[in-house]
Order: structure tokens, then sequence, then C-alpha cells
């Protein structure tokens, strides 16, 4: 089955923090999610429209050695909120585990972005591509993040 985009369909993650009262003051606070459900373990976020939910995890959490593999994040369709979320983080003094940068410039992947590092080591990317066709097509081409040391 061919995969579209859907106006009804809402993307959710769910993803460990170690304290509710923390996550909801960077999310809501920092990144400007709107706070829904919460218990004393989970807190339902709203991040532009897709369901975030924070679970407490008594599991250590610990910094990753990069990017990769894992991270999670928004891509935007209009560079105006791009801008707009990057100077928020800024402004608010989030931590940014990469600061905006572009990527692959002159190039049909070209694309601005930005990761930032939450209180409990969850990685996001926040990007706008230059051209709209490059978040799903050019599958002629290959590259997809950046180089990884071997």
């Amino acid at each position: 089955m061919e995969q579209s985009v859907v106006g009804s369909i809402l993307f959710h993650l769910a993803f460990p923090v170690s304290n509710v009262p923390e996550a909801k003051a960077y999310y809501a606070e920092g990144l400007g999610c709107s706070i829904g459900r919460e218990s004393e373990r989970s807190v339902i976020l709203n991040l532009y429209g897709h369901q975030l939910v924070a679970h407490v995890t008594p599991e250590p959490l610990t910094p990753q050695g990069g990017i990769y593999p894992r991270h999670f994040g928004l891509v935007f369709t209009a560079e105006a909120d791009w801008q707009a979320l990057c100077d928020r983080a800024q402004q608010r003094h989030l931590k940014f585990y990469q600061p905006p940068r572009i990527r692959f410039p002159g190039a049909p992947l070209e694309h601005r972005t930005f990761f930032l590092e939450d209180p409990f080591y969850n990685l996001m990317e926040f990007k706008h591509y230059r051209h709209a066709e490059a978040i799903f097509g050019y599958q002629e081409l290959t590259q997809i993040g950046d180089a990884v040391p071997a």
C-alpha cells in the first residue's frame, strides 16, 4: 500500500525521562508544547499537533555518542516556522547539540537544521528543506544525514 500524507493522522512518539516536572518545564516552557494528560510517571505533550509522551524510566539515562542512530524531530514546510523555533530555543537558552546550519549547501538536498538535547539526553532535529521534494524524493541520491566515521 502506498503511503500518503493524510490530514487526520497524527504522529505519536514515547520517550524516556527521569521526572515529569522537568520534562514539562523543558517541553512546555522551552519548546512551546501544550500539556495534555499527565500522571506522576507520564505526561502527554503536543508538539506542533503531534503527540509526544514522556515516560519516567527507572533506568539510568546517559548521553548518546552522537546523533545516530537515535533522534527525533520535525521537518518544517515553512522556513519562517523553522526560524521561529530556532529563535525560541536560543532565547530560552535550550542546549543545542548542534547549532543551526545549512546541510548540503547548493545541492538538491539542501536544508537548514539544528539539534537540541533535552535534560534527559534525548536528541531532536528540526529542519527545513529548501526544495520540498527532497523530503521524500530524489531517490537517485544516496546522501542521508552526515557521514558517520567508521
